[in-house]
This record gives C-alpha cells, sequence and structure tokens, in this order.
C-alpha cells in the first residue's frame, strides 16, 4: 500500500475533534490518473473506493464472478487492514455487478467472507465498470470504536 499526498505517498491531517484523516493509496492504475486514494481513515470511520479484481494492471478472473468478488474483497480488506481495521469492523458493503445474472453468484462470495460479520449490504446493477472484463466492483466501510 502506499499513501497519497499531492504527489507523494502519504497524507494525514487532523479533525475538528482531534482524530486524524489519513489516505493511502495501492498504486492502482487509475488512482494517481483519477486523483483518489484506496482507502481514507476519517477517525473512527474507514471507507475503501471500488475495489475491483484488477491485480499488478490487469484483471484477474475474468468471466468468473465469484472468483472477481473474493478478489475485490480481499484488495479492500487489504487496505483496511492497512489503517487498523479487521473483517468484523465492516459495518457496510457495495457491491455493483454488470448484470443481474452475477447477482447469486457475488452474494453468495460476500456471503463466505462476510456471513458471520452480517454487515448492511447493497447490491446495483450497472450498465458497466472501468475495464470491460470487470462483471463486480466492491466497496466496503468499517468502524473502528475507540481504537
Amino acid at each position: 500500500m502506499t499513501t497519497v499526498a499531492g504527489d507523494s505517498a502519504r497524507s494525514e491531517r487532523e479533525l475538528p475533534a482531534g482524530g486524524a484523516v489519513t489516505r493511502l493509496g495501492s498504486g492502482g492504475p487509475w488512482e494517481a490518473l483519477y486523483g483518489y486514494c484506496r482507502v481514507v481513515r476519517a477517525g473512527q470511520l474507514a471507507i475503501t473506493a471500488g475495489c475491483t479484481s484488477t491485480v499488478d494492471g490487469k484483471v484477474a478472473h475474468v468471466g468468473d464472478a465469484a472468483a472477481q468478488t473474493a478478489q475485490a474483497i480481499r484488495i479492500g480488506l487489504d487496505a483496511l487492514a492497512e489503517v487498523g481495521a479487521e473483517p468484523a469492523d465492516v459495518v457496510r458493503t457495495r457491491m455493483y455487478v454488470t448484470d443481474r445474472m452475477y447477482a447469486d453468484e457475488v452474494g453468495r462470495a460476500h456471503n463466505a467472507v462476510f456471513g458471520a460479520v452480517r454487515p448492511v449490504a447493497t447490491m446495483v446493477v450497472v450498465a458497466g465498470l472501468i475495464d470491460p472484463e470487470h462483471l463486480v466492483e466492491v466497496e466496503l466501510e468499517a468502524w473502528l470504536g475507540d481504537r
């Protein structure tokens, strides 16, 4: 994980209540180009950007929505871990699928990771994602309490 601040890799600033905002990038192909980072922690809340099955700049698991979902969730959980969150801290997920026919396999892949945690979740069918080989994109939000 890299950190982000302008051209540097990390950004932190104080919140009015004394907490901090931390922004970390993954070095993914679109982050610098489009001006975002992989994960932001603002006080007790940690949020990922949309995570896909892009690994080393290439789409992994082409044609397999379940495997793409598992990969995207792993990427998101790895990013959350960088700011101190664990899978049990995830309170909300969003899943964007390119066809409703993928809903069941995406939902089951989500359940394999979050079945015991049971965050609130939304799944939406979208017209497409940034790379036509992406079948799913996932966002994660975690609450870290007093950590």
